[in-house]
């Protein structure tokens, strides 16, 4: 899975823990649980989650890593680096073996 840059998804996470402040101190005001509300949904849109708290948890941990590359984008760069040492062009048609 590829995810988004980590600026994208650190300002998404601010949006979502102010949002999420503010409900906590008007919770009978409607606007402002809405607002939190779909600041959580594009919290969970973005990380890939069904559930806003498990979204912000994920934003969190992924910050936290030092990798920004998804295993797969990390697998591609690798086989870009071996062809441009070997002097070919990896074969994006067919898997290797065929």
């Amino acid at each position: 899975m590829l995810l988004p840059a980590k600026a994208e998804v650190s300002r998404h996470l601010q949006r979502y823990r102010a949002w999420e402040r503010a409900m906590l101190a008007a919770p009978a005001n409607r606007s402002v649980r809405a607002t939190f509300e779909d600041s959580g949904y594009t919290l969970c849109v973005l990380m890939g989650k069904r559930c806003a708290r498990e979204a912000a948890d994920a934003a969190e941990n992924y910050l936290r890593s030092g990798s920004e590359a998804s295993p797969r984008t990390q697998g591609l760069r690798r086989a870009k680096n071996v062809a441009r040492r070997s002097g070919t062009r990896p074969n994006r048609r067919f898997p290797a073996g065929h």
